[in-house]
């Protein structure tokens, strides 16, 4: 918003030059995020405390640690999809139609999350929604934004997708490209939701992402340098940078109340709705290769569940004590402080592999 009403403005003005400039305007994101955060926080923690009385339901055949944590609120993801949207829509260009696709996923995956968390305390059972239902909603939103994206895509590769590694190569999936990208963003919001199962262990490399992505966006936003590190130019993409920034804000915010021992959890209402924006992120700026790489955590954790499911299946055996992997760990007796900062550090290499692959083409 401002960018629409004050960039305009600058000839007469020249202060308001600066929010031409993505960058700045990532920046204000990010404070704008965090701010809303810290305010609404405190109110929004006893709120839910007075409404949910007994807190999120804690498995019984899950970590016997997570017993302690009884009472503690949930759907605290509310907060965070609060302060994205808010400070998205005060920074961004509302006229770019990749910034209205991307709050849309957030938003409806949101929604989808909180009905899971609230038929979880009203029924008082830790399943929730249905599987059958919760990918039901996901994938139709999914295939709506897909072909929405294709439409706002540069014509030349609207259906392309382009490996890493490679300089100038691109294959084109046609028609295939919509389930790819279905598949890409309801993986990526299940991937989060999986890795949701300690203080804190999903936010930060939710926030470790979305500071990769916001490079990457204003990259492949910025012909000059899409042209010199060989990578799709995808004209107004660069609007998508707000929009991790003000994740990263909102993250941050949500980390001060999430951390051990947490105040209140994020529910499927926030880790459905980030993995699902990180995903349709990674969709838009043709990087959806690189996304498994990044958030290669992520991958680990749903591979992990995909194994251990596998394997009791056909051998009614189990590789893990318990899975995602985290709860492994837990198992094997590490602390959930050590499980979660070992974590963090992998996101961090992980990362920091993924942003490799910009320049090793």
């Amino acid at each position: 918003m401002f960018y629409n009403l004050l960039f305009p403005l600058h000839p007469y003005i020249n202060f308001f030059n600066l929010f031409g400039y993505v960058t700045f305007r990532t920046s204000g994101a990010i404070m704008t995020a965090l701010i809303i955060c810290f305010l609404i926080a405190p109110r929004m923690i006893r709120w839910l405390k007075a409404k949910q009385k007994e807190g999120q339901p804690i498995r019984e055949d899950g970590p016997e640690t997570h017993f302690k944590k009884a009472g503690t609120p949930t759907m605290g993801g509310l907060m965070i999809l609060i302060s994205v949207t808010i400070s998205t829509f005060l920074w961004a260009d509302l006229a770019d139609p990749f910034v209205w696709l991307a709050l849309l996923v957030m938003v409806g995956y949101g929604l989808i999350g909180f009905g899971d968390d609230y038929l979880k305390l009203t029924k008082k059972n830790p399943k929730g929604l249905s599987g059958k239902h919760k990918l039901l909603g996901q994938f139709g939103l999914a295939f709506l934004v897909s072909i929405g994206i294709v439409f706002c895509l540069p014509e030349a590769y609207s259906t392309h997708v382009a490996p890493p590694f490679f300089k100038n190569v691109l294959f084109n999936l046609s028609w295939f490209f919509i389930p790819w990208s279905m598949l890409v963003i309801v993986g990526s919001s299940n991937a989060v939701n999986l890795t949701d199962g300690l203080d804190g262990l999903a936010i930060v490399p939710v926030a470790i992402v979305a500071a990769c992505f916001g490079l990457i966006s204003y990259l492949v936003g910025n012909f000059k340098f899409a042209e010199y590190l060989f990578i799709p130019f995808v004209p107004g993409a660069a609007e998508l940078s707000i929009i991790c920034g003000a994740l990263i804000g909102g993250a941050m915010g949500f980390l001060w109340y999430n951390a051990p021992p947490a105040a209140i959890f994020m529910g499927d209402t926030g880790s459905l709705a980030m993995g699902g924006l990180l995903g349709t992120i990674a969709v838009m700026v043709k990087h959806e290769i690189v996304l498994a790489i990044v958030g290669g955590l992520f991958v680990l954790e749903t591979v992990s569940v995909i194994i251990q499911v596998t394997s009791f299946k056909l051998t009614g055996k189990r590789v893990f004590a318990m899975a995602p992997i985290h709860h492994h760990f837990e198992k094997k007796g590490w602390s959930e402080p050590t499980i979660v900062i070992r974590f963090w550090i992998i996101a961090i290499i992980l990362a920091l592999i993924g942003l490799a692959t910009l320049k090793l083409r």
